[in-house]
């Protein structure tokens, strides 16, 4: 861990991502922005450590690249 900006080296995860988030994205598996792509939102903040600071900043990290949580299908 890179203690000067509190970042996993490494990751690629915004500033505004706290450790609690990034060990509860860790604990599934998740250590790249792109994987996000893969889960929704809404699973997410689900988890222990997530909260509505982390998501935002994963959400902006995430539309900057073009990219964005999984859709929710329809039922």
């Amino acid at each position: 861990m890179d203690r000067k900006n509190n970042k996993k080296v490494g990751s690629d995860f915004p500033k505004g991502v706290a450790q609690p988030a990034v060990r509860a994205l860790a604990s599934i598996g998740i250590t790249q922005l792109s994987q996000l792509t893969n889960y929704r939102e809404a699973d997410l903040l689900n988890r222990h450590g997530m909260g509505p600071k982390a998501m935002g900043a994963l959400k902006a990290a995430l539309a900057e690249r073009g990219l964005a949580f999984a859709v929710q299908e329809k039922r």
